[in-house]
């Protein structure tokens, strides 16, 4: 197995190795509970009581096998302990544990579970599921031993068994060497370089290669890179805050390598638009190649490569040498100027490569052209802080939040009591350890965790009749299941949340004894496990019986909309910190649109129309490049706002290229809402024969107002025309104010080149939507002839009546 480990390439066996190290961790810090429970002085194993709640704390704390996220974990144990006993203690003695009764318990959980859920959501999950976890067990054991239970000693023995598991895991983070999340990012840091660098590589060849074929070969290499990088992104933003517990109490670990992570993230942006532009070049080598920019361009090249040898060490910023830039010769050696819209990808991909650069050099990581929104967004954000926090709770956000857990909770512990009253505990804790804050798909996530509780239990009973002779000694199986189980929670199939219920699973199984017969417990267990589950379902679907499907339909329709304000507030003349909100606020529908686009897809139909992934994938990407072009043009315009130039001659033909796709964008806002195309003709009609007019039926209604001023047999060369008009401003702009300085004349050329790129190029991620919400009606009305136009102006009609 490491033979063929050793095989793969760095970031595959960097995977697998972090999957063997958390399974490692994970089995050390359970053997270290089971030493204690199992063959610790008989004063810690009275204590200790509840052994199995020791492992669930262990699996529930470590996750990532790093000592940030285990310092974090047992902060959050804490909290809840303090959280729970302490009212447990005062509810237990103010009752009485003698009249506690199966209605009784389950409502005084639920109470406690809504008390638990209800503070601010900024407290982290992992605390709230641990006190969840000791609220299920105080009450229901407390209700199953009755008059016996002691009110005090006995939160404290849960208390105690908590204690063992933050202990454990605290130990096996620090065995054999501490497992910290820095040196995991400096790796990834590391991997991400070599991968950033190996993209501009082939990036910098293909534009420079005089055979098409050996360009887009050139090309296909770069871009087939670009998901590694990603997930390598993804992985070291994951560890951000982990970090931070790291550098807290041990003051020797500096944050040079989250800066490090942090200028590396900033790197992809100009990558991806190098990539851009040479997808859009037509034919290879571009015209403005000469040997003079070939030679440069080479330079910088090694120049980037070289920085990102030296970002690799994470050093700090202060101390830190780059190599001298050849980016001022790249920039000189520009003797020419876009003529048409041919020539724009070329000088694009030459902007790309000075941003990149620029990011990767400078030392401050703050951007300019953000700065001062981030200001007044904070200020505005301190001053509608307090009426943000009481319009949350108004609109029951919080709220709704711990009455859901509240009863999913309750009803699990009152059905699980009812079933088994010595058992109830194992319907009421799965629930309890595995709630989410977020939106998830209900049915599949319980689906995966009722095979997972499934798989893990059984393996527990096999291993059981293994080693039915040697008690003391059966914990030694888990060990290959611990490294099965870091396997299958990264796979689609079952995830983080089947793999985890295979864990404890098996874990509860083997990790006790004196409970009677295993096969007995395991088909309780799994009863019970079921009983919890089919609550929880029932309860989600009470409070969110809107689908997934549905919000994403109406997210689609909110994310056009912001993308309409962002293209609204295109402007040379405008303050450069406009754009930079708009932008944020895109990215944040994008992401909740990704999030409901992630849930619908996992959904069951059932008796529902089937969901189409595929097309909203498609608007979502193309929602992202329309996004990534903003930045960039965001970025051009900031750089020719610099200049001091009188930009306001060139906003006429912004203005027109507004006007192209403004109408557009905002049909696409208001069909997609559309559900049914013959449910909207009725409407019509049903108007009509009321009496009441209408000029679509007249043929007065004005369509092409909404229409892409793109189509028709002309339709290209309006877009074109209007890029080569503002070429044509650009040029007498900078040669006729610019040419005095020639040192800003090529900075000049390239920002204005990139700006005409990105109108170009949103023109034709509008006709990308354009098809994309075209494909999507057609799906949902297969019976119809969908003309987003026309099916705009009906709404209008019904508007207007």
């Amino acid at each position: 197995m490491l033979t063929s480990m050793l095989k793969l390439n760095p970031q595959s066996r960097s995977l697998r190795f972090s999957c063997l190290a958390a399974s490692f961790r994970t089995a050390t810090a359970c053997a270290i509970v089971a030493a204690a429970t199992l063959f610790g002085p008989s004063s810690l194993c009275r204590q200790v009581a509840f052994p199995a709640f020791s492992y669930v704390t262990v699996i529930l704390i470590i996750t990532g096998a790093s000592l940030g996220d285990t310092l974090r974990g047992c902060w959050d144990a804490v909290c809840a302990t303090v959280l729970t006993v302490i009212p447990a203690i005062l509810g237990l003695w103010a009752i009485g544990t003698g009249q506690l009764t199966t209605p009784l318990t389950s409502v005084v959980v639920g109470i406690a579970a809504f008390v638990v859920m209800l503070p601010d959501h900024k407290t982290h999950l992992v605390s709230k599921r641990i006190a969840l976890g000791q609220i299920v067990i105080i009450y229901v054991v407390a209700y199953d031993m009755g008059a016996e239970t002691d009110p005090v000693m006995h939160p404290v023995h849960v208390a105690a068994s908590t204690a063992v598991g933050v202990l454990a895991c605290v130990i096996a983070l620090l065995l054999p060497y501490p497992g910290l999340a820095t040196c995991q990012v400096k790796k990834k840091c590391k991997l991400y370089a070599d991968n950033a660098s190996e993209m501009v590589k082939p990036c910098v060849k293909a534009f420079c290669e005089k055979d098409d074929t050996r360009a887009q070969a050139f090309v296909s290499q770069a871009q087939s890179l670009t998901t590694k990088g990603r997930k390598l992104l993804n992985a070291i933003k994951s560890k951000k805050e982990t970090m931070k517990w790291e550098t807290l109490p041990i003051s020797f670990l500096k944050p040079y390598c989250m800066k490090t992570a942090e200028k590396l993230q900033e790197t992809e942006m100009p990558i991806q638009g190098m990539l851009t532009a040479l997808h859009n070049i037509h034919s290879f080598p571009p015209q403005i190649l000469d040997q003079d920019l070939k030679d440069h361009l080479n330079k910088l090249q090694e120049s980037i490569t070289q920085t990102f040898d030296q970002l690799k060490s994470c050093m700090p910023f202060d101390l830190a040498t780059f190599p001298e830039s050849n980016l001022e010769n790249l920039i000189l050696s520009l003797h020419s100027f876009p003529q048409t819209h041919k020539d724009l990808p070329s000088f694009f991909f030459l902007f790309c490569s000075k941003l990149l650069h620029k990011k990767m050099t400078n030392n401050s990581l703050a951007n300019p052209v953000s700065t001062l929104s981030d200001v007044q967004t904070n200020k505005k954000n301190q001053k509608e802080g307090l009426f943000e926090w009481i319009s949350a709770f108004v609109m029951h956000r919080r709220f709704t939040l711990a009455l859901k857990c509240s009863l999913s909770v309750g009803f699990a512990v009152l059905f699980g009591l009812i079933y088994s009253k010595q058992n109830g505990i194992w319907s009421g804790l799965p629930v309890a350890i595995s709630f989410a804050a977020s939106r998830e798909a209900t049915f599949r996530v319980s689906n995966l965790k009722a095979q997972g509780t499934v798989l893990g239990t059984v393996y527990g009973v096999l291993g059981c009749f293994v080693l039915e002779k040697y008690v003391k000694v059966r914990f030694l199986i888990l060990l290959p299941w611990f490294i099965f189980c870091s396997l299958i929670k990264q796979s689609r199939m079952y995830g983080p949340a089947g793999g985890v219920s295979a864990v404890i699973g098996a874990v509860l199984i083997l990790g006790r004894e004196h409970f009677g017969s295993p096969t007995e417990f395991a088909i309780i267990r799994i009863v019970e496990a079921f009983i919890g589950l089919s609550c929880s379902i029932v309860v989600e679907l009470m409070f969110r019986p809107t689908r997934a499907s549905t919000l994403a339909k109406i997210q689609l329709s909110k994310s056009l909309q912001v993308l309409h304000e962002c293209i609204c507030m295109v402007s040379h003349c405008s303050q450069k910190e406009c754009l930079g909100g708009g932008l944020k606020k895109l990215n944040a529908n994008a992401n909740e649109l990704r999030k409901f686009i992630e849930e619908a897809e996992m959904e069951p139909n059932f008796w529902f129309f089937p969901f189409n992934g595929g097309c909203y994938n498609k608007l979502l990407k193309t929602l992202s490049n329309m996004e990534g072009l903003l930045v960039f043009l965001n970025h051009a315009n900031a750089s020719l706002q610099l200049e001091n130039l009188s930009l306001d001659k060139l906003e006429g033909e912004v203005e027109l290229f507004k006007e192209m796709i403004q109408p557009s964008i905002k049909c696409f806002e208001r069909v997609v809402l559309v559900k049914s195309l013959s449910k909207l003709e009725k409407e019509l009609q049903n108007s009509n024969a009321c009496g009441t007019s209408s000029d679509l039926e007249l043929g007065k209604l004005p369509i092409s107002q909404y229409k892409l001023n793109t189509h028709g047999p002309n339709g290209e060369d309006k877009i074109d025309n209007i890029i080569d008009s503002y070429l044509k401003a650009s040029y007498k702009l900078v040669f006729g104010e610019a040419c005095e300085e020639e040192e800003k004349g090529p900075e000049v050329v390239l920002s204005s080149s990139a700006f005409a790129f990105c109108l170009r190029s949103l023109v034709r991620e509008t006709r990308e939507i354009e098809k994309g919400v075209m494909e999507l009606l057609q799906w949902e009305n297969p019976s119809s002839h969908v003309n987003l136009y026309e099916i705009s102006s009906k709404i209008d009609a019904l508007c207007n009546i």
